[in-house]
């Protein structure tokens, strides 16, 4: 299986796999009414212009996650990703 990397650390366009959710338990359960899931694939679509939040596409809607948050899921980069 591929090496798992925070979901902040990806750039615009590429895509990848949720393969973990990490932080405190009322984070954990925003993330999941959010609709972000293990096994779920989620697109970076670009960044603010400071850098924070970035856009996120995941089951078919547009999400702003700030960084430090975005840096408590893990991901697995799609082979199809064209970043």
């Amino acid at each position: 299986m591929p090496d798992s990397i925070q979901l902040h650390l990806l750039q615009p366009g590429q895509r990848a796999i949720i393969t973990r959710i990490n932080g405190a338990s009322a984070l954990r359960r925003r993330f999941i009414e959010m609709g972000i899931v293990k096994g779920e694939t989620i697109l970076i679509e670009r960044h603010a212009p400071m850098g924070d939040p970035v856009e996120y596409f995941i089951k078919g809607y547009h999400l702003a996650l700030r960084k430090e948050e975005a840096a408590q899921i893990d991901v697995v980069l799609r082979e199809d990703s064209n970043g």
